[in-house]
């Protein structure tokens, strides 16, 4: 009996000296080998929200920072819903967005304008609605939002937006060259993580009225016109962000003059696969009616 208790307690000696050698190896080993441990992702609220046309980034301006909270290592995803409501007019859109190894993000979003009862009114019957195809890609550049604290220089990304609209005679009919075009534009993002501050500035190279929703270029103009896209986010605790962002807008239509736009928003994060997003928009003159002001909201699911 004592022989067998002397082998238990030698093998259960060895089993946890094995164990203690194999943590001093894992914790020991080179950051190569460490790269290749469990991916833990970007810290909460750096994954950015949803673009109102499909983009990581605020509620109307895409940002440099790539979707979902994957890092160099891992792959991060989102689907998203959002709904804007102004005076006389609603913006619906549903889409889902990727991003690679925190390099490159695609996106798909399919967005639904109705006009409601202001439709008749425009001669083209009460709720009358048009809708949008926008397919998106983004591509990291240089620098690291999160990781670059000791540097001024911001992350930077290029990206695209190639919108197909599925109303081309109307379009025709109130001026516009096209149903179709794409959007190019350079973002450029910085987080101050110890002032929980967000900066973005965008430019966006576009021909877009009403951001593809009244088509593509027009019989004032159908030059590409570069235009500024600016966000401004502070994260008040661990779950609740607010912001501010402004977007400037060609004016391509003889028949409606077109405004810019802009938002004041809270977000509120209780997980890091969820984020509610609710603001105050306004998008001031849309086909030719005036101060269309009113409530964005939008939920994201993600990882």
């Amino acid at each position: 009996m004592m022989q067998i208790m002397a082998q238990g307690s030698f093998r259960r000696i060895v089993r946890d000296a094995a164990r203690a050698a194999l943590a001093a190896c894992i914790w020991s080993a080179p950051a190569e080998a460490q790269d290749r441990l469990p991916e833990r992702g970007k810290l909460i609220a750096t994954a950015g929200l949803i673009q109102v046309e499909g983009a990581g980034g605020g509620g109307l301006a895409p940002w440099a920072l790539i979707t979902g909270y994957g890092t160099r290592d891992a792959v991060g995803a989102n689907v998203h819903g959002t709904v804007v409501r102004v005076t006389n007019f609603t913006l619906s859109t549903l889409g889902a967005a990727v991003g690679l190894y925190d390099r490159v993000e695609l996106s798909y979003a399919r967005q639904f304008f109705d006009t409601g009862a202001t439709g008749r009114a425009l001669g083209l019957g009460g709720g009358y609605q048009f809708s949008q195809d926008v397919f998106g890609a983004k591509l990291r550049l240089f620098g690291d939002g999160i990781l670059d604290q000791d540097s001024w220089m911001p992350q930077v990304a290029v990206g695209l937006q190639y919108k197909v609209n599925d109303r081309a005679a109307v379009l025709r009919a109130i001026g516009a060259k096209s149903d179709q075009g794409v959007d190019f534009y350079v973002a450029a993002t910085k987080l101050f993580l110890a002032q929980s501050l967000l900066l973005n500035a965008t430019v966006r190279m576009t021909r877009a009225n009403q951001a593809g929703i009244l088509g593509f270029g027009g019989d004032r103009s159908d030059a590409y016109h570069p235009e500024f896209e600016g966000s401004a986010a502070v994260l008040l605790s661990r779950s609740v962000a607010v912001g501010a962002e402004y977007r400037t807008k060609p004016d391509n239509l003889r028949f409606a003059r077109e405004s810019d736009w802009y938002d004041a928003f809270v977000t509120w994060l209780p997980t890091k696969a969820v984020s509610v997003t609710l603001a105050y928009v306004n998008l001031g003159s849309i086909a030719t009616r005036k101060n269309q002001e009113g409530v964005y909201a939008s939920l994201q699911l993600g990882f």
